[in-house]
């Protein structure tokens, strides 16, 4: 049943265009993922699903009686009130019950909120986004929105949000570039592009396969378009006359041909540079500790860094993640033990507080005070070029930086320290607010980084595809050194948990005096079996032909963004039957093969 539509919505922010005519809807049993470059509109389109923000043009339809819950980036609290007292009237002025109070509690204790009586102003941000996180899964909804829930979050709190979340009755929509999230939560990904919502049906996993698809085919048509407007503008060139009405049509369709949206390549963060010489001594941390009050964030912490090192650094909540790696930065002091740094290191630092800048700059001047050149293995690559490279295009490198996203002027912040070609990147949840296109581009140039990269992340994607080496904090004071990346280390610590004592086997019954039946092992399918074994070859050639037509008229409709959508789905339900037919008639046949051999 559908909850929601948009319908032709459009949304101009100053002189960009963010939708321009989007027309989708929403399912009551839809699990929505929603990714997109940074700045593309993925947070506005969120804030006008859940009724914050009104369309510049077009009309948003809902259901009688829609419950809507609904998590922003930033939420705002009321100052006068406790974290709990905030969360408890985001619950009550919807629906409460006579036990809100302990919920809410009980959850905010859940994510990390050990004082859930003190005021907002006490609170790090991310204390506040976990604390409006608990309100808006507490609060009964229908559809539930959610703008970057897992950020802020450490690895327990994502696995323990995935299950909330599989639980969860009603519609799901969300923004997230937690990848391993996506693919366990979504069904359906919509993917923001060129002022338009593309609709995926799976998880993040299948959208990778049929954007790919799509793009082959749009490319496949405009090679045709751009052959048969060559021809027409040869024709056009002989100076044929507009006077018989074909040939008027045949003008009319040069004009549409020149005229056309033309497939536009995906710029990608495609960015290579050479590091400093890094020399033999890079960093040696020596006995460090650090405490605040009785509580211990590291003890006796002793490593050698190496110049092959990809370390992930993980751990609950404020642990000490990056306290440590401000300590070894020089940002902080040790209360005890010493950090030595060689003298060619140079550090690349990305933390996650946020870093002013000057809001009335250019983006292009902000990069250059950077570094005016970069040196890449194919030569020296100006600013501007490198700009073009992290997605900032002509025109975005005069925007004002005030301008920009949030997501945008993070992207800035990373292209920035990488123009000045570190040799040892120090990255604090580098994944917080950068889109699932720049984390990919990120990784790839972490590939050839020749360099050490030391990074805390709660991103299980990110890690496994980045790090070598993990340093788990784990109570105490305590820091753990784990080979491999995050999946290596998970297993290994489901292999040391306590496993459940044994029970004892249960002891069957004697039987007084009636002997047990032989087993009666089977000789022939079953009536039901065999009917369906006699069809399922038949049925198998069926689909195999459904598909194959399907393919030709998506083919046929590479021009036709909806009709591609419709028919894609069609052959993906086809294409899904025609595995399970094929599966159960291997499953049949091996029956029919041990009867054989019985």
């Amino acid at each position: 049943m559908n909850i929601m539509t948009l319908e032709h919505i459009g949304i101009t922010l100053g002189d960009r265009t963010i939708f321009t005519d989007v027309t989708a809807g929403i399912e009551d049993h839809d699990r929505i993922g929603v990714i997109g470059v940074n700045g593309t509109g993925k947070s506005t389109i969120l804030s006008i699903l859940a009724g914050v923000r009104q369309p510049d043009r077009g009309t948003v339809v809902t259901r009688n009686g829609l419950r809507i819950s609904y998590l922003s980036q930033d939420p705002v609290f009321d100052p006068g009130k406790s974290v709990l007292e905030n969360a408890c009237g985001a619950i009550s002025g919807k629906e409460a019950h006579w036990d809100t109070e302990g919920e809410a509690r009980s959850m905010l204790l859940r994510l990390g909120i050990t004082d859930p009586d003190a005021l907002p102003d006490t609170l790090s941000g991310g204390q506040k986004k976990r604390a409006a996180l608990a309100a808006a899964l507490l609060t009964p909804s229908d559809l539930l929105v959610l703008d970057e829930p897992t950020n802020h979050l450490d690895h327990e709190m994502i696995e323990w949000l995935q299950e909330k979340l599989a639980a969860y009755r009603g519609a799901l929509l969300m923004v997230t570039h937690d990848r391993f999230f996506l693919d366990e939560v979504v069904d359906t990904i919509w993917e923001i592009d060129k002022a338009d919502i593309f609709r995926y049906s799976g998880n993040y996993e299948k959208y990778l396969e049929m954007k790919q698809e799509r793009l082959d085919f749009a490319r496949a048509a405009e090679r045709k378009m751009a052959a048969l407007y060559k021809q027409d503008l040869a024709w056009m060139m002989r100076g044929a006359r507009a006077r018989a009405t074909k040939q008027k049509a045949h003008i009319q369709r040069f004009e549409a041909l020149r005229d056309r949206d033309r497939i536009v390549e995906e710029r990608n963060v495609a960015i290579t540079s050479l590091p400093s010489r890094l020399g033999n001594k890079i960093i040696e941390a020596e006995g460090l500790c650090k405490a605040y009050g009785s509580k211990a964030l590291f003890r006796d912490f002793t490593y050698t860094f190496l110049r092959t090192d990809r370390i992930g650094i993980i751990g609950p909540n404020g642990c000490g993640k990056s306290t440590l790696i401000r300590t070894i930065l020089g940002l902080e002091e040790p209360d005890s033990g010493s950090v030595s740094v060689g003298q060619t290191v140079v550090f690349g630092y990305l933390g996650q507080e946020y870093v002013p800048i000057d809001e009335n700059q250019r983006v292009i001047d902000y990069v250059r005070d950077g570094a005016e050149f970069i040196r890449t293995p194919e030569g020296l690559v100006s600013a501007s070029a490198m700009c073009e490279r992290f997605l900032f295009d002509s025109n975005a490198q005069y925007t004002q930086v005030g301008r920009l996203s949030g997501g945008e002027k993070r992207r800035l912040y990373l292209l920035r320290i990488l123009m000045e070609a570190p040799n040892v990147l120090v990255l604090d949840e580098p994944t917080n607010d950068l889109d699932i296109q720049t984390l990919q581009i990120l990784e790839d140039y972490l590939d050839h980084f020749a360099g050490v990269v030391i990074v805390v992340s709660h991103d299980r994607y990110f890690l496994d595809r980045v790090v070598n080496r993990i340093f788990s904090f784990e109570g105490e004071g305590r820091i753990e050194q784990n080979e491999g990346g995050y999946e290596e280390y998970r297993i290994r610590k489901l292999q040391e948990a306590p496993q459940p004592a044994a029970k004892e086997p249960v002891r069957e019954p004697k039987e007084s005096g009636r002997r047990k039946k032989p087993d009666r092992r089977r000789t022939r399918l079953s009536y039901k079996e065999q009917k369906e074994y006699d069809s399922i070859e038949q049925e198998i050639d069926d689909l195999t032909s459904q598909s194959k037509d399907l393919e030709q008229q998506i083919e046929a409709s590479a021009t036709s963004y909806t009709k591609l959508e419709e028919l894609t789905k069609q052959k993906d339900a086809v294409d899904t039957l025609l595995d399970e037919k094929i599966e159960r008639y291997l499953e049949l046949q091996e029956l029919v093969e041990s009867f054989g051999n019985t």
